[in-house]
């Protein structure tokens, strides 16, 4: 796929240095570029490639040399000079395309995952369920290792399952993943910054399918219902409908069809929309041919990831829930359906142009107030204002955990879920989520 050619690697963060690695490893013909690099990031490229060019400033003036581009995934693919060169007969890739075509005349199994929400717990979750089976198991893609440097760390030794989390971003530069199972969780509003709504948001989420895979949708949402093929083998996984994968609310348990699998209060994981994710990791695995005891008695020892409607405390009986990976619209809201007690809801940050309007219906009689904070709590407020919740700005993150603390009972939840970005306010995530801890012990 690269040998023979001449491939720029755009994009100089985790991704991009492990293309530029396998790239050094298969002694292919590469340089790297991205639009600003300092001193002291070019010197340590410099001395980790020493073979490889580097470039930077105007990708337009650098693409005429190169057959190959290998985009990392915070580039889009529409850039005007990109989609000149594709139209040139330049070839447009990402790493995942890479490991794609490295795997495919191997026995190795790939499950792929999407979704707007629940992909890294869902990612998480099947590859503790692989690895417990006694499956030589390798998790990567957008949960944090990017899949070439997961392949070099592995020397390119097959593996029973890789297990990808795939962004769609990831998925634009993925002509033929050719999964052996992959689902798409869910759809809802976020980064409408790239894509020019949601629909096109769906059909670059949609892309992971291409190939003879076997197909986990969700059935309650109407653009993972939209992505059926024909000829696959197709499973649903629903928590209102009775059909393959399901919730059944009579007896509070996960079916499959008739089959009791597991009670919800089972699985170790808080909220409803968690119940959603480990019906897809079930499907998902019995997909690729794993033994469902198995599966259900490690549901059962799974530990869930932080920041993730994670519960960090509690004081006076009230509840404190770390949701600060909750970064996106429909995660907040599916963390906010998720628990039957009231909420007080913390929210707010950069924004990333999305309309919080789906909030109103979810907040309505759930939550007693939201408290918000950052640079686009205006914005949230306009969305939200008339839904018959109490809406209170704060300045900061720790004035706003005194303000819901001060208003709520014993019982209730205080919820960190801001359905949008840290980078206003925070380094990451994580540090909104430490703040929050912090800000709770003060009290």
């Amino acid at each position: 796929m690269l040998l023979n050619k001449k491939i720029l690697v755009a994009g100089l963060g985790g991704t991009g240095l492990s293309v530029l690695a396998y790239c050094a490893h298969i002694g292919a013909n590469a340089a790297g570029y991205d639009a600003q690099i300092s001193e002291k990031q070019y010197a340590d490229l410099q001395e980790q490639f020493p073979n490889f060019p580097l470039f930077s400033g105007s990708l337009n003036d650098v693409l005429p040399d190169f057959d190959v581009l290998v985009l990392s995934p915070g580039i889009s693919r529409r850039q005007p000079e990109i989609v000149a060169f594709e139209q040139r007969g330049g070839k447009v890739l990402g790493d995942v395309a890479i490991l794609a075509d490295l795997l495919k005349n191997q026995s190795d199994k790939i499950i792929a995952i999407t979704g707007s929400n629940g992909k890294t717990t869902t990612t998480s979750l099947v590859g503790h369920l692989c690895e417990k089976s006694g499956w030589d198991t390798v998790v990567a893609g957008n949960i944090g290792t990017p899949v070439l440097q997961a392949w070099l760390e592995r020397g390119g030794k097959p593996a029973d399952v890789w297990v990808l989390e795939l962004s769609s971003f990831q998925l634009e530069t993925t002509d033929d993943l050719n999964a052996t199972a992959a689902a798409c969780l869910n759809v809802s509003e976020d980064h409408l910054d790239r894509y020019d709504d949601l629909l096109d948001y769906a059909r670059a989420k949609d892309r992971i399918f291409n190939g003879n895979t076997v197909q986990i949708l969700n059935a309650d949402d109407v653009f993972c219902r939209a992505m059926k093929r024909e000829n696959r083998t197709v499973h649903y996984f629903s928590l209102n409908q009775s059909k393959d994968y399901h919730f059944d609310p009579v007896s509070g348990s996960l079916k499959h069809e008739n089959t009791h699998l597991i009670a919800q209060n089972d699985i170790p994981l808080q909220g409803s929309h968690n119940a959603a994710n480990v019906l897809a990791a079930l499907a998902l695995c019995e997909s690729v041919g794993l033994q469902r005891e198995t599966l259900l008695q490690n549901v059962r020892t799974f530990k869930g990831l932080p920041h993730r409607v994670e519960k960090v405390g509690e004081k006076n009986g009230i509840i404190f829930i770390d949701d600060s990976k909750g970064t996106n619209v429909g995660a907040t809201a599916a963390a906010i359906a998720g628990f039957t007690q009231k909420i007080w809801l913390i929210a707010g940050g950069l924004g990333k142009g999305q309309d919080f309007t789906p909030l109103r219906e979810v907040l309505r009689g759930k939550a007693g107030a939201v408290f918000l904070i950052g640079v686009d709590a205006p914005k949230i407020a306009r969305d939200l204002d008339g839904c018959g919740v109490e809406l209170v700005f704060c300045e900061t993150l720790p004035q706003a955990v005194q303000a819901a603390y001060a208003k709520a009972q014993s019982g209730e939840i205080i919820l960190l879920s801001p359905a949008c970005a840290s980078m206003d306010m925070f380094k990451n995530y994580a540090h909104r989520a430490e703040v929050f801890v912090q800000a709770m012990n003060d009290l």
